[in-house]
Protein backbone atom coordinates (compact mmCIF):
# COMPACT_ATOMS: atom_id res chain seq x y z
CA UNK A 1 0.00 0.00 0.00
CA UNK A 2 1.46 3.32 -0.65
CA UNK A 3 0.20 6.03 1.80
CA UNK A 4 1.31 8.98 -0.51
CA UNK A 5 -1.80 7.87 -2.79
CA UNK A 6 -4.21 8.22 0.16
CA UNK A 7 -5.88 11.67 0.66
CA UNK A 8 -7.82 12.80 3.72
CA UNK A 9 -11.05 15.01 2.84
CA UNK A 10 -12.42 16.75 5.70
CA UNK A 11 -15.65 17.91 4.42
CA UNK A 12 -17.17 21.75 6.32
CA UNK A 13 -14.80 20.79 9.64
CA UNK A 14 -15.75 23.28 12.29
CA UNK A 15 -12.88 23.53 14.83
CA UNK A 16 -9.82 24.71 13.86
CA UNK A 17 -8.23 22.63 16.62
CA UNK A 18 -9.61 19.18 15.32
CA UNK A 19 -8.18 20.02 12.11
CA UNK A 20 -5.22 20.69 14.11
CA UNK A 21 -5.18 17.28 15.99
CA UNK A 22 -5.98 15.60 12.70
CA UNK A 23 -2.96 16.75 10.67
CA UNK A 24 -0.85 15.63 14.23
CA UNK A 25 -1.82 12.33 13.68
CA UNK A 26 -1.65 11.83 10.50
CA UNK A 27 1.97 12.58 10.21
CA UNK A 28 2.46 10.38 12.77
CA UNK A 29 1.03 7.26 10.84
CA UNK A 30 2.98 8.73 7.74
CA UNK A 31 -0.43 9.94 6.16
CA UNK A 32 -0.12 13.76 5.22
CA UNK A 33 -2.37 14.67 2.63
CA UNK A 34 -5.32 17.03 4.08
CA UNK A 35 -8.16 18.25 1.97
CA UNK A 36 -10.63 20.85 3.16
CA UNK A 37 -13.54 21.47 2.05
CA UNK A 38 -15.17 24.88 3.71
CA UNK A 39 -13.81 24.94 6.79
CA UNK A 40 -16.01 26.77 9.32
CA UNK A 41 -13.84 28.63 10.44
CA UNK A 42 -11.40 31.43 8.64
CA UNK A 43 -8.62 29.72 7.01
CA UNK A 44 -5.49 29.72 7.57
CA UNK A 45 -6.41 29.25 10.89
CA UNK A 46 -4.12 30.23 14.37
CA UNK A 47 -5.92 27.32 16.68
CA UNK A 48 -5.36 24.47 13.54
CA UNK A 49 -1.65 25.40 13.22
CA UNK A 50 -0.68 25.89 16.93
CA UNK A 51 -2.63 22.28 17.87
CA UNK A 52 -0.53 20.02 15.07
CA UNK A 53 2.57 20.88 16.86
CA UNK A 54 5.70 19.56 14.67
CA UNK A 55 2.75 18.64 12.31
CA UNK A 56 2.12 22.30 11.08
CA UNK A 57 3.57 21.46 7.64
CA UNK A 58 0.30 19.00 7.05
CA UNK A 59 -1.57 22.18 8.20
CA UNK A 60 0.41 24.72 5.60
CA UNK A 61 0.17 22.42 2.72
CA UNK A 62 -3.31 21.33 3.48
CA UNK A 63 -5.42 21.74 -0.19
CA UNK A 64 -8.87 24.29 0.39
CA UNK A 65 -11.72 23.50 -1.67
CA UNK A 66 -14.84 25.16 -1.80
CA UNK A 67 -16.95 21.98 -3.83
CA UNK A 68 -17.07 18.67 -3.26
CA UNK A 69 -16.57 17.73 -6.85
CA UNK A 70 -13.44 19.37 -6.68
CA UNK A 71 -11.97 18.16 -4.14
CA UNK A 72 -11.86 14.16 -5.38
CA UNK A 73 -11.80 14.96 -8.98
CA UNK A 74 -8.40 13.80 -9.21
CA UNK A 75 -8.91 10.42 -7.16
CA UNK A 76 -9.98 6.93 -8.81
CA UNK A 77 -12.00 5.90 -5.45
CA UNK A 78 -13.55 7.28 -2.58
CA UNK A 79 -14.46 5.54 1.10
CA UNK A 80 -17.10 7.67 3.20
CA UNK A 81 -17.14 7.21 6.70
CA UNK A 82 -20.43 6.98 8.35
CA UNK A 83 -21.23 6.08 11.91
CA UNK A 84 -25.11 5.30 10.89
CA UNK A 85 -27.67 3.90 8.34
CA UNK A 86 -28.19 5.58 5.21
CA UNK A 87 -31.15 5.69 2.47
CA UNK A 88 -28.72 5.60 0.00
CA UNK A 89 -27.61 2.56 -2.52
CA UNK A 90 -24.06 2.09 -1.46
CA UNK A 91 -22.34 -0.96 -0.07
CA UNK A 92 -21.79 -0.40 3.88
CA UNK A 93 -18.14 -2.08 4.33
CA UNK A 94 -16.49 -2.82 8.03
CA UNK A 95 -13.06 -1.33 8.44
CA UNK A 96 -10.94 -4.03 7.60
CA UNK A 97 -12.64 -4.41 4.44
CA UNK A 98 -12.17 -1.35 3.28
CA UNK A 99 -8.51 -1.43 4.46
CA UNK A 100 -8.32 -4.67 2.21
CA UNK A 101 -9.72 -2.90 -0.78
CA UNK A 102 -7.88 0.48 0.03
CA UNK A 103 -4.76 -1.97 0.06
CA UNK A 104 -5.68 -3.11 -3.15
CA UNK A 105 -6.60 -0.21 -4.92
CA UNK A 106 -4.08 2.32 -4.05
CA UNK A 107 0.06 1.51 -5.70
CA UNK A 108 -1.14 2.98 -8.94
CA UNK A 109 -4.56 4.58 -7.71
CA UNK A 110 -5.27 7.87 -5.59
CA UNK A 111 -7.82 6.80 -3.13
CA UNK A 112 -9.88 9.40 -0.89
CA UNK A 113 -11.70 9.33 2.66
CA UNK A 114 -14.22 11.12 3.43
CA UNK A 115 -15.03 12.67 6.95
CA UNK A 116 -17.77 14.79 8.17
CA UNK A 117 -18.23 18.14 10.06
CA UNK A 118 -18.52 17.33 14.09
CA UNK A 119 -21.45 17.92 14.89
CA UNK A 120 -23.76 16.30 12.02
CA UNK A 121 -21.27 13.51 9.64
CA UNK A 122 -21.94 13.62 6.37
CA UNK A 123 -25.01 14.33 4.55
CA UNK A 124 -26.64 12.32 1.47
CA UNK A 125 -25.46 14.91 -0.91
CA UNK A 126 -22.00 14.45 1.01
CA UNK A 127 -21.81 10.72 -0.10
CA UNK A 128 -22.67 11.40 -3.93
CA UNK A 129 -18.87 11.34 -4.92
CA UNK A 130 -18.53 8.05 -2.63
CA UNK A 131 -17.71 4.40 -4.14
CA UNK A 132 -18.43 2.63 -0.65
CA UNK A 133 -19.19 3.71 3.17
CA UNK A 134 -16.93 2.74 5.61
CA UNK A 135 -18.27 1.79 9.33
CA UNK A 136 -15.69 2.14 11.86
CA UNK A 137 -16.70 -0.40 14.79
CA UNK A 138 -17.57 1.33 17.81
CA UNK A 139 -19.85 1.02 21.16
CA UNK A 140 -23.35 0.47 19.87
CA UNK A 141 -24.70 2.58 22.79
CA UNK A 142 -22.26 5.42 21.63
CA UNK A 143 -21.04 5.65 18.23
CA UNK A 144 -20.15 9.32 18.24
CA UNK A 145 -16.49 9.42 17.53
CA UNK A 146 -14.24 12.80 17.48
CA UNK A 147 -12.81 14.02 14.22
CA UNK A 148 -9.70 13.34 14.96
CA UNK A 149 -10.14 9.83 16.67
CA UNK A 150 -11.55 9.00 14.10
CA UNK A 151 -9.06 9.72 11.80
CA UNK A 152 -6.45 8.32 14.14
CA UNK A 153 -8.14 4.95 13.98
CA UNK A 154 -8.31 5.36 9.89
CA UNK A 155 -4.72 6.26 10.05
CA UNK A 156 -3.39 3.90 12.18
CA UNK A 157 -5.07 1.23 10.54
CA UNK A 158 -3.37 2.18 7.15
CA UNK A 159 0.02 2.56 8.43
CA UNK A 160 -0.34 -0.88 9.76
CA UNK A 161 -1.61 -2.44 6.41
CA UNK A 162 0.88 -0.65 4.64
CA UNK A 163 3.49 -3.17 5.78
CA UNK A 164 1.47 -5.62 4.29
CA UNK A 165 1.99 -6.71 0.76
CA UNK A 166 -0.30 -5.09 -2.08
CA UNK A 167 -2.18 -7.30 -4.58
CA UNK A 168 -3.39 -5.73 -8.16
CA UNK A 169 -4.95 -7.62 -10.76
CA UNK A 170 -4.45 -6.21 -13.73
CA UNK A 171 -7.06 -7.07 -16.57
CA UNK A 172 -5.66 -6.91 -20.04
CA UNK A 173 -8.80 -5.71 -21.71
CA UNK A 174 -9.86 -3.07 -19.18
CA UNK A 175 -8.80 0.06 -20.05
CA UNK A 176 -7.55 2.27 -16.72
CA UNK A 177 -10.02 2.98 -13.95
CA UNK A 178 -11.89 6.47 -14.59
CA UNK A 179 -10.96 9.34 -12.10
CA UNK A 180 -13.50 11.18 -10.27
CA UNK A 181 -13.36 14.19 -12.58
CA UNK A 182 -14.02 12.03 -15.75
CA UNK A 183 -16.90 10.59 -14.18
CA UNK A 184 -18.64 14.09 -13.59
CA UNK A 185 -18.07 15.28 -16.85
CA UNK A 186 -19.52 12.28 -17.98
CA UNK A 187 -23.04 12.92 -15.16
CA UNK A 188 -22.75 16.72 -16.90
CA UNK A 189 -23.27 15.49 -20.25
CA UNK A 190 -26.26 13.08 -19.58
CA UNK A 191 -27.89 15.61 -16.79
CA UNK A 192 -28.22 18.03 -19.49
CA UNK A 193 -29.52 15.61 -22.10
CA UNK A 194 -31.66 14.38 -19.55
CA UNK A 195 -32.91 18.34 -19.03
CA UNK A 196 -33.90 18.01 -22.62
CA UNK A 197 -35.74 15.44 -23.05
CA UNK A 198 -37.55 16.46 -19.96
CA UNK A 199 -36.93 13.15 -17.50
CA UNK A 200 -35.89 15.36 -14.54
CA UNK A 201 -39.49 16.28 -13.56
CA UNK A 202 -41.42 17.13 -11.63
CA UNK A 203 -39.55 19.97 -10.92
CA UNK A 204 -39.77 19.44 -6.94
CA UNK A 205 -38.32 15.66 -7.79
CA UNK A 206 -35.76 16.70 -9.89
CA UNK A 207 -32.72 17.00 -6.97
CA UNK A 208 -33.00 14.19 -5.53
CA UNK A 209 -33.50 12.06 -8.94
CA UNK A 210 -29.89 14.10 -10.12
CA UNK A 211 -28.45 12.51 -6.62
CA UNK A 212 -29.49 9.54 -7.22
CA UNK A 213 -28.27 9.21 -10.67
CA UNK A 214 -25.07 10.43 -9.83
CA UNK A 215 -25.00 7.52 -7.10
CA UNK A 216 -25.56 4.90 -9.59
CA UNK A 217 -22.02 6.06 -11.67
CA UNK A 218 -20.30 7.14 -8.58
CA UNK A 219 -20.50 3.85 -6.60
CA UNK A 220 -19.83 2.08 -10.13
CA UNK A 221 -15.78 1.19 -10.41
CA UNK A 222 -16.02 2.34 -14.33
CA UNK A 223 -12.97 2.37 -16.33
CA UNK A 224 -12.75 5.49 -19.15
CA UNK A 225 -13.50 3.12 -21.98
CA UNK A 226 -16.90 2.51 -20.59
CA UNK A 227 -17.38 6.22 -19.76
CA UNK A 228 -16.45 7.08 -23.51
CA UNK A 229 -19.23 4.18 -24.18
CA UNK A 230 -21.72 5.62 -22.33
CA UNK A 231 -21.38 9.05 -23.51
CA UNK A 232 -21.44 7.17 -27.00
CA UNK A 233 -24.31 5.36 -26.14
CA UNK A 234 -25.97 8.46 -25.44
CA UNK A 235 -25.09 10.32 -28.24
CA UNK A 236 -26.16 7.89 -30.82
CA UNK A 237 -29.45 8.46 -28.81
CA UNK A 238 -29.68 12.05 -29.33
CA UNK A 239 -28.43 11.84 -33.04
CA UNK A 240 -31.05 9.04 -33.82
CA UNK A 241 -33.61 11.59 -32.29
CA UNK A 242 -32.78 14.45 -34.74
CA UNK A 243 -32.93 12.45 -37.79
CA UNK A 244 -35.97 10.96 -36.70
CA UNK A 245 -37.43 15.08 -36.24
CA UNK A 246 -35.94 15.72 -39.41
CA UNK A 247 -37.98 12.72 -41.14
Amino acid sequence: MLLKNIHFVLIRPQLGENIGASARVLKNFNCENLRLINPRDSWPNKKARATAVEAKDVIDNAKIFTQNDQAVEDLHYVFATTSRSRSVNKKILNLDEALKLINTFSNKKNIGILFGPESSGLSNQDLENANYLVNIPTNIKFKSLNLSHAISVFAYNLFVYAKKPSYSFKNLYRSDDASKKEVQIFLKFLIDNLDKVGFLKPEEKRKLMIMNIKNIFHRSLLSTQEIRTLSGIISSFIKYKSAKRID
